[in-house]
């Protein structure tokens, strides 16, 4: 099964099969996830999935019968 991941904001779209992890649909979509330990506890990349806060490196595609939101949102922090 596939979804339609929409990266906010950049608008930009990817097909994904649904269990494909996250980081690797952002990449092949051209946007770039900052990641840290690759383990979700540093929080590094974390991002919000249809409005849920989830860790990208440890988050596979959801099923989904509508189209995926992940918004990126910036830590000047990091």
């Amino acid at each position: 099964m596939t979804v339609t991941i929409r990266f906010l904001p950049d608008n930009k779209t990817v097909q994904a099969k649904v269990g494909e992890p996250l980081l690797e649909v952002a990449r092949r979509a051209g946007v770039s996830i900052p990641t840290g330990c690759m383990m979700g506890s540093c929080h590094a990349c974390e991002v919000e999935l249809n409005d849920q806060p989830v860790c990208s490196c440890i988050t596979a595609v959801p099923p989904s019968e509508t189209e995926i939101q992940v918004d990126l949102y910036s830590d000047e922090a990091w």
